[in-house]
């Protein structure tokens, strides 16, 4: 185990909320009558990418329309908006890290691994996120960073994935990967990088066969909020309610073994 790469948007925080309110909030402010709840924006998170979940919501509503000249430009303005709303909304309330992922990182680094971010989010969702509990310096906490502006295909393609592995100099299987849904597995998987998921409410019910380990969250040692239940581990005596380095490694020889 070389590296950890760790997905945003779900992963590294729960992030989805406040991402939809802030798309119901730029169609607000852009004049349209359209309302994302909650169950309806579970399913739209099937379709990977902001710009891509709104053509796909555009056409469900009125395909003629969706179909016009302007609907890129359009899409692209509401996007903006959206991402405008969501970064003031996380700069000024901030979002916590999901339980275990600051420890989690802080030992990778310590330990001298290399831990990179694979996204298809913004430059501008990203900073908005991790900023505050990082500094303003918190890309160099990052061995590489893959976004939205570094690659454009989405998950569940792997090209983010690869990216990721070319600046590393590293094989897929040389890493562990942190997703949170089936199209995060699935890009992992198809660049052969052996993953762990910790799903949402937004995700809790997506397929994850093929998963390294699937747990609540990565936890912390003796806080109260530790999964009662076992972590879904692929080495039996390593179940407990937290995931560090040690547990890391075990999983790791273990998929290397059943591999080979």
């Amino acid at each position: 185990m070389q590296a950890l790469i760790f997905d945003v948007d779900g992963t590294l925080a729960d992030t989805e909320t406040a991402h939809r309110q802030a798309f119901n909030a730029a169609f607000a402010e852009a004049g349209l009558d359209w309302f994302w709840d909650e169950a309806l924006y579970t399913r739209l998170l099937e379709v990977a990418g902001g710009k891509e979940r709104l053509l796909h919501y555009w056409r469900v509503a009125d395909l003629d329309e969706a179909n016009g000249a302007c609907v890129k430009e359009v899409i692209d303005a509401i996007h903006a908006i959206k991402t405008r709303h969501y970064a003031a909304h996380v700069s000024e309330s901030g979002l916590p890290l999901r339980p275990g992922v600051a420890r989690l990182i802080a030992e990778a680094q310590a330990a001298a691994l290399p831990v990179a971010i694979a996204t298809t989010t913004t430059p501008a969702n990203l900073d908005a996120l991790l900023r505050p509990p990082f500094g303003s310096g918190w890309r160099s906490r990052f061995a590489a960073i893959c976004d939205a502006s570094t690659t454009q295909a989405k998950k569940p393609a792997p090209d983010v994935y690869l990216d990721v592995l070319h600046r590393l100099g590293l094989q897929g299987a040389d890493c562990i990967a942190f997703e949170d849904s089936a199209n995060g597995l699935r890009a992992a998987r198809a660049a052969g990088v052996p993953t762990v998921v910790t799903p949402t409410a937004y995700t809790a019910q997506d397929d994850f066969s093929g998963a390294l380990a699937v747990l609540p969250h990565l936890g912390e040692p003796h806080a109260p909020d530790a999964p009662d239940a076992p972590i879904n581990s692929p080495v039996p005596d390593q179940q407990k309610g937290w995931v560090d380095l040690a547990t890391l490694r075990q999983w790791h020889r273990h998929a290397s073994t059943e591999r080979v």
